[in-house]
């Protein structure tokens, strides 16, 4: 990933021919990442706006916000049809374990009352979040939400989440002159957002509730 947002910044020549690389990897790294939770999608973004803000094309940052919010939501369809699945399998699906065991039980209950509660708006705060996803879709996919439902709310998610990330990148491309800088500066936001609820949550479990 790295490699990949440093040439992408290296240089201002040959334009043309990193945007017909740029975009497709982009695409296919957010699509990836989507279907397998452990690619930092929301630092890609972000460090890919950082060079859309600094090119000369108009409709580089629309480019790079249309491309990461189609790649995520068909990411996410995918994963919840591979989730579906795995609820009508007899036997179930690893798609489906998987998913289980990356949501976190107290995670995933609080995500089946506010679904319980607001539906399928959930989905667009769950995009927000770090680490709000994949507890939401597992929620949904023990509802038994249907696919219609869960991809009518995920658009919206998926819109919010390529607009907050490139939100960043154009923060981090507008204060400094060359690019690499606010590459730099874009992917550690992104990455911070991403670890300090992490870590928060990890801190309070272990400090456990008073009186212990």
């Amino acid at each position: 990933m790295i490699r990949f947002l440093a040439e992408t910044a290296s240089s201002t020549t040959s334009q043309t021919t990193r945007q017909a690389v740029g975009y497709p990897t982009l695409f296919l790294l957010v699509v990836l990442g989507s279907l397998v939770p452990v690619i930092p999608t929301g630092a890609l973004v972000s460090g890919a706006a950082v060079v859309a803000f600094h090119q000369t094309s108009p409709f580089a940052l629309a480019l790079v916000f249309g491309v990461a919010a189609l790649a995520a939501f068909i990411g996410d369809v995918g994963l919840y049809w591979l989730g579906q699945r795995g609820i009508r399998s007899r036997n179930g699906s690893r798609w489906l374990r998987r998913l289980q065991s990356r949501a976190d039980p107290d995670h995933l209950a609080k995500a089946q009352r506010q679904l319980d509660e607001h539906g399928v708006a959930v989905l667009v705060l769950s995009r927000l979040i770090p680490a709000g996803r994949i507890p939401v879709m597992v929620a949904c996919l023990l509802g038994e939400l249907p696919l219609r439902r869960f991809v009518r709310g995920d658009i919206a998610a998926c819109l919010a989440w390529a607009a907050a990330y490139q939100l960043i990148g154009i923060v981090g491309g507008s204060l400094f002159p060359e690019p690499w800088q606010g590459v730099a500066l874009a992917v550690g936001i992104a990455f911070l957002v991403a670890l300090v609820p992490q870590v928060w949550r990890r801190a309070g479990r272990k400090a456990g509730p008073p009186g212990e």
